[in-house]
Order: C-alpha cells, then sequence, then structure tokens
C-alpha cells in the first residue's frame, strides 16, 4: 500500500474551503501520514476495528482544533489503511 492520502470532495466542501482545498489536504494528509506511522511502530496486534478508531483519534490530534472538528472522513477508507497496518502492508 502506498501512504495514506486525503482527498475532499469538492462537492461537499464550502466556498471558503474550495478556496483552501489543497493546504486543508497537505495538512490532513501530513496529520494522517504521522498517525500511520505512529501505529504501525506501536502495532501490538489490536483488532482492526481498534486500530481504525485509533487512527481517527491520533489524525484529529495531529490537526488544529477547528480542523479536527470538521474533519469527518470517509470511515471505509481510515479502516482500510487499518487493515494494512495489521497486514504489515505499511512500512
Amino acid at each position: 500500500m502506498s501512504e495514506p492520502h486525503v482527498t475532499l470532495d469538492p462537492r461537499g466542501l464550502d466556498p471558503v474551503q474550495r478556496k483552501l482545498q489543497g493546504p486543508l489536504e497537505d495538512q490532513l494528509t501530513s496529520a494522517l501520514q504521522a498517525a500511520t506511522e505512529r501505529i504501525r511502530i506501536s502495532y501490538a496486534g489490536e483488532p482492526v476495528e481498534q486500530v481504525c478508531q485509533r487512527l481517527l483519534d491520533e489524525t484529529r490530534s495531529g490537526l488544529h482544533p477547528d480542523i479536527a472538528a470538521g474533519f469527518q472522513p470517509d470511515m471505509d477508507e481510515f479502516c482500510r489503511v487499518a487493515v494494512a497496518i495489521v497486514r504489515g502492508e505499511i512500512s
């Protein structure tokens, strides 16, 4: 699996968010990648559901509180990253 990346659907963004879409995607992606790396390193056999929730929590903790509050990721995609962590597919 390649490094996780956040892409925002412009249809779900307000005008201000659309204007800042690139920098916002960069910040979200950076937080997700940092969380993925931390979880990958410390993974100790937890179930996928727990890894998925931890991935969400740690990603949000790496964001400005206002951005974290509005961040509603596609949980299927987040869990796909969690599965890759569990399977050791992310190095």
